[in-house]
């Protein structure tokens, strides 16, 4: 994976201002409803009140994407997505008098206020976004290798299992490892590449 992934494809946000482009809405929602779900949740939000945020955030893009194209200090998309994340959580928590909001509305206050560190949330969305477009990679990846090919990877890469270690756990030579390993990583790599840039 890259150390840094680029910003979403401007042609996959100029497709967003049609609200009837079904496959735009798609991409849009795979790449950034778990993001977005998960920064909520880490925050302290429950698992409803996150789906709701979710949807607030897809209405507010949806209802501003093409207004923000237009100008000509947008800055990043994500961090104009952060923003609309930010905004409608402050909304949901400032509407707690009416609903409770998650276990206690204070407890979901102190949250929110927690996410004053804008760093710290803009960090928060780049490795949720990161840990996206891996995961929907590798679930491709997965379903197209052997299942020793991928194990290959997966304890070496992610459970951090020595190249000999894994050889002995699935019984095979260490050379074999190498090529499966290398193989599914370059796999995962050219994924989100593409993923990154669909039109």
């Amino acid at each position: 994976m890259p150390a840094s992934i680029p910003e979403t494809r401007a042609s996959l946000i100029l497709r967003l201002q049609n609200a009837d482009d079904v496959a735009a809405w798609e991409t849009f929602a795979e790449l950034y409803v778990p993001v977005v779900f998960r920064v909520a949740r880490s925050r302290g939000f429950q698992t409803a009140d996150a789906d709701n945020l979710v949807q607030e955030v897809l209405l507010a893009v949806a209802q501003s994407v093409t207004q923000w194209f237009e100008r000509n200090d947008r800055g990043s998309f994500r961090a104009w997505l952060l923003r609309i994340a930010r905004n409608e959580a402050a909304d949901m928590i400032s509407r707690r008098a009416t609903r409770s909001l998650g276990q206690d509305g204070d407890d979901a206050a102190r949250s929110l206020n927690a996410m004053a560190a804008r760093d710290d949330v803009s960090s928060l969305l780049e490795l949720e976004y990161q840990r996206a477009m891996f995961q929907r990679a590798a679930d491709q990846v997965r379903n197209s290798v052997a299942e020793q090919t991928w194990q290959a990877f997966w304890l070496t890469q992610v459970d951090g299992l020595s190249i000999a270690e894994a050889a002995q756990q699935l019984g095979t030579r260490t050379g074999n490892i190498y090529f499966g390993r290398s193989r599914v990583m370059a796999r995962i790599k050219e994924l989100v590449s593409q993923y990154e840039g669909q039109s």
